[in-house]
Formats: C-alpha cells, structure tokens, sequence
C-alpha cells in the first residue's frame, strides 16, 4: 500500500470509528448526553431519546459510507457535526473549556479527509471522492 493510500485509510478508519462509537452511544440513549439538548429547550427525555436514535442511525450511516465511498458531502457532513457536538460541551454545553479540545479529532479528520480530497467548489463535487 502507498503512503498516500495508508495516510486516506488511516483517516477513513478514524472517522467511522468515531462515527460508530457515538452512533452506538446514541442508540442506547445515553443519559449523559441529555443535558446538551436543554440549552436548546428540549427537557422530554422521550422527545430526546428520539432524537438519539435518529443522530444514531445518520452516525452509522456516515461511518458505512466512509468506510465504503467517502464522498465529500458525507465529509463536509462529519466536518460540521463533527464541529457542532464538539462547541456543545463549551461555551454553551455544561463542560469545561477542554473537553471542547479534547474533541478537535470529531472535526479534525474529516476536515483533513476532506482537504486531502479537495474542497467541494460545486454541488455536483458533493457527490464525489476525488
């Protein structure tokens, strides 16, 4: 295997294994996730184990396509939601400042996946790998 090939499936490998860590945790509801959805008014722990389920199963769903065709809009996707659950834990999540450091992985690579791939600069660049 090149290099290159082995630096793309070193990153392919990392993302759906965050992908499939927090997909499974979604799945069972974890608990300790509940408090990020009350900054933004959701206090029904069934309204919030529905949604878990959801973010569980698009979790999986952008780990399988990593793994399988990693198209830059399943990337950009990892990227932003990636970014958006890492901000959740600080300034407004109940978690301290490191946590959010603690997660730059989350968003780091798909971004460097992405960028390794080459930003999307068309719909139609969505919808494809290189």
């Amino acid at each position: 295997m090149k290099k290159k090939e082995m630096f793309e499936w070193v990153l392919r490998v990392a993302i759906a294994g965050e992908f499939i860590g927090h997909g499974v945790f979604a799945l069972q509801g974890k608990e300790g996730w509940f408090k990020y959805f009350e900054p933004f008014g959701i206090t029904s722990e069934e309204t919030m184990v529905t949604i878990l389920l959801i973010v569980g199963i698009v979790d999986l769903l952008v780990a399988l396509a990593v793994l399988v065709k990693p198209l830059r809009g399943v990337l950009l996707w990892a990227f932003i939601w990636g970014a958006f659950t890492a901000l959740l834990r600080w300034p407004i999540g109940p978690d301290p400042f490191w946590d959010l450091i603690e997660r730059s992985a989350n968003w780091g690579a798909p971004l460097a996946l992405l960028l390794y791939y080459g930003w999307p600069k068309k719909l139609k660049d969505l919808f494809t790998i290189k």
